[in-house]
């Protein structure tokens, strides 16, 4: 899944219900084929409280469309997924007024370790001591109450207890969260960078408005394809919240960039995603220290070092 940004102006909306295979399947389809500026997914699983990430479970897809589409057309994109239930499925029109008033209820604050994001009405939930984050309600999808990027959160959270990353990269960094909460503890640059200049701009505009214009050293180009990415061995600490199909196309440039002691923390990621994305990475001599899930998404820790350390046998 591409956690993109949500229309400002969302028009209409498409729900379905649905497998956690044909979510994934129907997330990486129309995450190809939409703009990522005009168009946005969203799926979840539906039962809280499971804990085996099953495929078969019930699932929730979100499909958000900045003006109305031709719904036709879509249908007969969705129904080899799906199937012909997508036949009896509304398109809903959300009248603007409404889609803000709701996009700011729907935005609490979510905590992970001493980051908080949080919305401009709940500032007076911010202590002393967090590491506070604030996203426009506008800008609801990208703000760390998706479980990816909170997952992506809580391993920041694990590393910085451990020790103090110098170097930052954020690949495919959308609405600049990441990045920020990385640069506000370690209080220096972060490089982050992805292919859509609009999701640049907002990350920009969100450094701005959380006093940080300094923080991130952005970048428009797919992957790590620019010259303050593409910097060997260079990164001890990488995100990269994506797609599982451009996580395993970006290992090889992902593990050159990152240093001999650097942590890798990748999310985007349903439970059949882990096993081809963790061989292709140990593919390049990127090993799996640690997972976590969180509402049906797999968030990954890596390091490098070929494979996991094993303990030695005595002689």
């Amino acid at each position: 899944m591409r956690e993109g940004l949500l229309p400002a102006t969302v028009a209409t909306v498409l729900e379905l219900s649905t497998s956690g295979e044909k979510a994934r399947a129907l997330t990486e389809l129309l995450g190809e084929v939409f703009d990522p500026t005009e168009t946005a997914i969203s799926a979840f699983e539906i039962e809280e409280g499971v804990t085996t990430l099953s495929l078969n479970a019930p699932w929730k897809v979100e499909i958000y469309f900045a003006s109305h589409p031709d719904e036709e057309a879509v249908r007969d994109l969705l129904r080899p997924i799906v199937g012909d239930v997508i036949d009896d499925t509304p398109f809903t029109t959300v009248n603007q007024q409404d889609w803000v008033a709701a996009s700011l209820e729907g935005l609490k604050p979510v905590r992970a370790g001493r980051v908080l994001v949080h919305g401009a009405h709940d500032r007076d939930a911010v202590r002393v001591n967090d590491i506070a984050i604030e996203i426009e309600a506008a800008l609801a999808f990208g703000t760390g109450h998706h479980g990816t990027t909170a997952g992506c959160l809580l391993a920041l959270d694990a590393e910085m207890k451990k020790r103090r990353p110098r170097h930052g990269l954020d690949v495919g960094t959308g609405t600049g969260i990441l990045a920020l909460a990385l640069a506000k503890q370690i209080k220096r640059k972060v490089v982050a960078g992805d292919i859509d200049a609009i999701a640049v701009e907002v990350s920009a505009h969100n450094a701005r408005l959380n006093h940080a214009p300094q923080a991130l050293d952005l970048y428009v180009a797919p992957g790590l394809r620019h010259a303050k990415a593409n910097r060997p061995g260079h990164f001890d600490l990488v995100f990269a919240n994506i797609l599982a199909g451009p996580l395993k196309r970006l290992a090889p440039s992902i593990a050159r960039a990152l240093s001999a002691d650097g942590t890798l923390i990748l999310s985007g990621l349903l439970a059949m995603d882990v096993a081809g994305v963790v061989s292709a990475y140990r593919h390049q001599g990127i090993y799996l220290a640690g997972q976590s899930q969180r509402e049906g998404w797999a968030t990954l820790v890596m390091k490098k070092g070929g494979a996991a350390p094993r303990p030695r046998r005595p002689i």
